[in-house]
């Protein structure tokens, strides 16, 4: 299943909604489309919603830290909430969750 990003900004913050899965095909789309958000909006935070992600690869997890570490510089704040599953598994066996807190729902992203 293709990757699919939709976006939302709240107050502060950009919202990226993935769905589908984030593998080495949609890591370069996911790549794009969040820095051209954050540029567009000038966002400093960003939340990502994992709620229907599928699958994520090292290209996903490359990605993701990539974009963690344009927030960084800004300064920003940036946390996931939604993932599930396997995908949360993934993002807690690969370290993911010590730099980005992983959170239930929206409202905990926002306040993390």
């Amino acid at each position: 299943m293709p990757v699919h990003l939709t976006h939302q900004l709240m107050t502060n913050y950009l919202i990226i909604r993935v769905s589908g899965e984030l593998d080495l095909h949609a890591a370069l789309e996911f790549r794009h489309k969040v820095e051209d958000e954050l540029a567009r909006t000038s966002s400093k935070h960003l939340l990502l919603d994992f709620t229907a992600l599928t699958f994520i690869d090292s290209s996903g997890l490359g990605a993701i830290l990539g974009r963690y570490r344009t927030i960084r510089q800004l300064p920003g704040k940036m946390s996931i909430f939604g993932a599930g599953g396997t995908v949360r598994r993934i993002l807690e066996l690969a370290g993911i969750s010590k730099l980005i807190p992983l959170c239930e729902t929206e409202r905990q992203a926002a306040s993390c």
